[in-house]
């Protein structure tokens, strides 16, 4: 009996296309090795799931060069901008429950916003404001398409409504909905936005309403003392091309310092197995541990083009969902992925993107900088393409 089960799961998975045999050398392993041995990176860890198992866990070289510490598959890394999606799930949620509408103007819950004023003319020594046509809309910062410029944070404790109250009075750069350009500053006025609707800070309602509920217990903004000793070293290169040890530019002081400001533009630390159950709930449609979390149409509309023939991203090929980026047409960086495939980067060249027509989630740990476009990095493109060779036939 209990080889005619193993047969039947074999089967199953050759017929949906995907193979798990794990007699074989793992081609992933193989090549992140690669790169460590080419001291590319430090190490890293990868995992390749389904929307209901990890069919691979691997983590290679080190998370601490000097110290010659390994890389395991519980050290946590700062993912920067792959917590935008998760500030975009916090912002459906609101909608699914009737409390806003993403065609809604943002000043309708930050007065702040009202009768904001845009880049007219520019010159070498003259530059003339004038009224935005339309209002900004929760949906132009949800694709970037707001126009609205990126604010520095003045401090490092800086609340979201502080940094919101100055973007609100910056001109935008163009007129809403007509181009896009990638706005940190647009994703920390959705926080904000959550904190007003919600009433309550936007760490607590992603804490409690994303996080706990996909059994992410190692995603935060503030790891705590025992989670900041499992923080890989972030590196980048030198002169010579050997990796120096660098640090996250959006901390000044400890990790677990709770007064830091939670950037929903890049502000969470995580680990692998977190951000892959975050994307099999999006492979569930919104479902997590038997909880519907977003409704299944409201999962479609964030993962389907939002942008329509506006040019977004950062590689060739890309479209803006709700949050998340969207493959339109395969090629280059993305060409072993399916066009639908849908997910996000980080700074220091984290991935995680999720592949509807496969089934596939791939999940890359990082901490590189340095990189001309950490989207388009040979470590990025080198793990998808060993994965969708021992994966997908």
């Amino acid at each position: 009996m209990k080889k005619i089960l193993i047969f039947c799961a074999v089967f199953l998975c050759v017929a949906v296309g995907i193979t798990d045999d794990l007699s074989k050398p793992s081609l992933v392993r193989e090549r992140m090795q690669f790169f460590a041995d080419e001291h590319i990176i430090s190490g890293s860890v990868t995992i390749v799931a389904t929307k209901d198992k990890i069919l691979q866990l691997e983590s290679v070289g080190y998370a601490d060069l000097k110290a010659r510490e390994s890389m395991r598959p519980d050290h946590m890394f700062w993912i920067a901008s792959m917590t935008k999606p998760m500030a975009g799930v916090c912002v459906l949620m609101l909608q699914d429950e009737g409390k806003l509408s993403i065609s809604d103007p943002v000043e309708e819950y930050l007065p702040e916003f009202k009768g904001q004023w845009m880049v007219g003319n520019r010159s070498k020594t003259n530059l003339t404001l004038e009224p935005a046509p339309r209002p900004i809309t929760i949906h132009d910062l949800l694709t970037h398409t707001s126009g609205l410029a990126n604010v520095a944070s003045p401090r490092g404790d800086s609340t979201l409504a502080e940094l919101v109250m100055a973007a609100s009075k910056t001109p935008l750069n163009f007129v809403p909905g007509s181009r896009w350009q990638y706005s940190n500053t647009g994703i920390n006025t959705l926080g904000r936005i959550v904190e007003v609707v919600a009433e309550i800070p936007f760490s607590n309602f992603l804490e409690d309403r994303v996080l706990i509920p996909c059994g992410m217990k190692d995603t935060t903004f503030w790891p705590d003392i025992s989670q900041s000793s499992r923080v890989a070293k972030s590196y980048r290169p030198n002169k010579k091309g050997a990796l120096e040890e660098t640090k996250v530019f959006i901390v000044d002081g400890k990790l677990s310092d709770r007064s830091r400001t939670p950037f929903a533009s890049g502000g969470l630390y995580s680990t692998a197995e977190d951000v892959t159950a975050f994307y099999q709930m999006m492979l569930n449609g919104g479902v997590s541990g038997g909880k519907r979390l977003l409704k299944k149409k409201t999962v479609m509309q964030m993962t389907q083009t939002q942008t329509g023939n506006i040019e977004t991203g950062f590689v060739a090929g890309m479209s803006w969902g709700l949050g998340f980026q969207v493959v339109k047409k395969s090629k280059g960086v993305t060409g072993m992925l399916s066009p639908g495939t849908y997910g996000h980067g980080g700074a220091y060249a984290t991935q995680s993107w999720a592949d509807p027509k496969t089934g596939l989630i791939y999940v890359l740990m990082i901490q590189r900088a340095g990189f001309p476009n950490g989207d388009n990095s040979l470590v990025r493109k080198g793990f998808q393409q060993a994965a969708v060779d021992e994966f997908v036939r």
